[in-house]
């Protein structure tokens, strides 16, 4: 498999969202290699979206979004659920794409739709915040073959308090897949 290079991540986060749908997460981790297809996706655009962690600024926690693209930021949710982010444009904009849902490829036989579900399933938790993804134990990948997909756009979901922010059509996936976490 072909790892994506960094120029992947350094573009428009609306363009890396919609192109990482059929792309593969890798986790190689406990001596096995997770692998799974990305189906779901959500744009996160910066300090000017109020649904993004960046709208408050930058802090301790969100430090990683303000960095160089390629990196991952991890949050905990609801005390209990990690949430994946992949970091993007150029250093300093805090935009990121969250990973809402993965198709099992090799080595996944926990439920994946959904991001909670989808990071206790490949073992992600904090450990990984700011992990480069041009790693070998943790990246993204070109799957061996492409196929067509039809992309879906919805608006993200849990971010009602973004004011108009909560309605943009910034989340994306792959019409009929059985592993989206909801239509």
């Amino acid at each position: 498999m072909q790892k994506l290079p960094r120029e992947f991540y350094n573009r428009e986060t609306v363009v890396v969202a919609r192109d990482l749908l059929g792309k593969y997460l890798v986790h190689q981790t406990h001596g096995k290699q997770l692998i799974g297809k990305i189906v779901e996706v959500e744009a996160y655009l910066g300090p000017h979206d109020l649904a993004a962690h960046s709208a408050k600024g930058r802090t301790k926690r969100t430090e990683v979004m303000f960095g160089p693209p390629g990196h991952v930021y991890v949050y905990l949710i609801y005390g209990m659920y990690y949430c994946m982010n992949i970091v993007t444009e150029q250093e300093g904009h805090a935009s990121a794409v969250l990973l809402r849902a993965l198709e099992p490829v090799q080595n996944i036989d926990a439920r994946t739709q959904g991001p909670g579900l989808l990071c206790k399933a490949l073992h992600v938790d904090k450990r990984l915040n700011g992990h480069d993804l041009l790693s070998d134990d943790l990246y993204l990948a070109e799957p061996p073959e492409s196929t067509a997909i039809t992309i879906v756009k919805r608006p993200r979901i849990g971010v009602h308090y973004a004011k108009h922010w909560a309605k943009r059509l910034l989340r994306f996936y792959i019409k009929d897949n059985p592993y989206i976490s909801r239509k």
